[in-house]
């Protein structure tokens, strides 16, 4: 009788514990997806934040060499016509 609470208390502690470590698993591998999610969003982020930059950074240069170009024309530096 004594053997039988025992060896029910011990699978029951066995059942306790693997429950607990499922559950501590199970939340790990969440907390990594998660995680590795917001890695990924902040790397799109930061690309597309680049691109724009890059982008806003082109347009910018070319209008400024419309702009020169147009006052060097203009003053006269510049002769399109022969």
């Amino acid at each position: 009788m004594v053997l039988l609470v025992g060896a029910v208390l011990v699978f029951e502690l066995l059942v306790a514990v693997l429950v607990v470590v499922v559950l501590v698993v199970v939340l790990e591998v969440l907390v990594v997806v998660v995680v590795e999610m917001m890695v990924v969003m902040l790397l799109v982020v930061v690309v597309l934040m680049a691109l724009v930059v890059m982008v806003v950074l082109v347009v910018v240069v070319l209008v400024l060499l419309v702009v020169v170009f147009d006052v060097l024309v203009v003053e006269g530096i510049i002769e399109l016509l022969p």
